[in-house]
């Protein structure tokens, strides 16, 4: 209808031009036509675009809208294909956390952010790192799945503070929290958060959602490299049965802590640990009841030692605790209590158990890491002779070993 009408003015402009220019014409003045021409061209022009404008700079701001949006996107994908790079260069949870920081707060300024992954025995999920989380919001340092809706569908899901919401067992405060589990290889890796306390919040973690997805999906491969990671470093280091550190391991340990007592003249305690009869433990009771007993064994142990003792599989039903700076007297204290909680599982597994102990240091029992584990496996030897079910400590240098527990 619009151009109709704008068609029609500009014929009738046309005519009315025409019929002005008529009188000149027979004064052959043509500079005085093409004036009045032009004035009529202006004219027309003039009313074409008061009728037609709008609808011109609405398409052309629809346009420049179109091309800002696209030009934002291919900054956001350009953005994702780098951090996905970085990810796969990454050594470690720092440096995963650190890219993905730096990610969040480059693609989704304003927003506060936070990683969880599970832990080793994938029972519960631990805090990872956080980024700028609402001070309104408490974050809690670790979660169980069952605790957490987005977990346990394995789908996105939105924590508000709003009439009829339903909220994660977890979830503390009055920020609006968009969770997204990160799945990788079909097994859910960790669970990304992402928080705001605007006031349209609902509305504005939806905008950001499909972006926060693409990146979740992102840190999710690099979770799950990490942890695989992890597992064969931890499946190089330590005995798959006991959990223990391995004897390879144990031989690099000991040589560091040798050399830190000699250089500080501190003392190193060992603690040669054999489980007795457990050949006939095997025979009577079956290989799964011995393979319990020791992992239990094995649990009794690390939970009575310093965080910075190590406690190692020797091999077979051997068991070896390196204790730093810790004297023979303390140490040979230190194997009497294993030595009574070991017993004690006896009553577990109605058949009796016991483990027999020997007990040496540096510089008491030998000045020499090579002949260290000699002597105490020498007391050991002995305390198997006298009984088993005992501790002995090796002698100082000069003096008989001794017993120090018996039956």
């Amino acid at each position: 209808m619009r151009r109709r009408v704008a068609a029609a003015s500009a014929a009738i402009v046309i005519v009315v031009l025409a019929h002005l220019a008529h009188p000149l014409a027979h004064d052959h003045d043509a500079r005085v036509i093409g004036r009045v021409l032009e004035f009529g061209s202006a004219i027309v022009a003039l009313l074409l675009l008061l009728i037609g404008g709008p609808r011109t700079l609405r398409a052309l701001r629809e346009r420049r809208e179109d091309a800002e949006r696209a030009h934002a996107e291919r900054k956001q994908i350009n953005h994702l294909f780098r951090m996905t790079e970085m990810l796969q260069s990454a050594n470690g949870y720092a440096d995963a956390n650190a890219v993905l920081g730096a990610t969040i707060e480059s693609l989704l300024a304003g927003f506060g952010g936070a990683l969880y992954v599970f832990n080793n025995s994938r029972d519960r999920l631990e805090l990872s790192a956080s980024w700028h989380w609402p001070e309104t919001d408490t974050l809690r340092p670790m979660l169980t799945p069952a605790q957490c809706w987005a977990l346990k569908r394995g789908k996105p899901h939105v924590n508000a503070d709003s009439c009829g919401a339903l909220h994660c067992e977890h979830h503390l405060g009055t920020a609006t929290v968009l969770e997204l589990p990160m799945t990788a290889h079909g097994e859910i890796q960790g669970m990304l958060k992402i928080a705001t306390t605007l006031p349209d919040a609902a509305a504005q973690l939806a905008r950001v959602q499909p972006l926060a997805t693409a990146i979740a999906d992102a840190m999710s491969l690099a979770v799950s490299n990490i942890a695989l990671r992890e597992k064969l470093r931890t499946q190089a280091l330590r005995d798959p049965l006991t959990g223990l550190y391995n004897r390879r391991y144990m031989e690099d340990a000991l040589s560091r802590y040798a050399s830190l007592a000699e250089r500080s003249g501190t003392h190193l305690s060992v603690i040669m640990i054999d489980l007795d009869h457990f050949k006939k433990l095997n025979d009577e009771f079956g290989h799964a009841v011995g393979d319990a007993v020791l992992r239990e064994a094995a649990a009794t142990i690390m939970s009575a030692l310093r965080t910075s003792d190590v406690a190692c599989r020797y091999g077979g039903e051997e068991l070896l605790v390196l204790l730093p700076e810790c004297g023979i007297t303390e140490a040979s204290a230190k194997a009497e209590v294993l030595r009574e909680r070991i017993e004690a599982l006896s009553t577990t597994h109605d058949a009796k158990i016991s483990a027999s102990f020997g007990v040496a240091a540096i510089p008491e029992s030998t000045r020499s890491i090579t002949e260290l584990l000699g002597v105490a496996d020498a007391a050991l030897y002995q305390a198997k002779e006298a009984g088993r079910n005992r501790v002995v400590a090796a002698p100082g240098r000069e003096a008989p070993m001794l017993p120090l527990a018996a039956e």
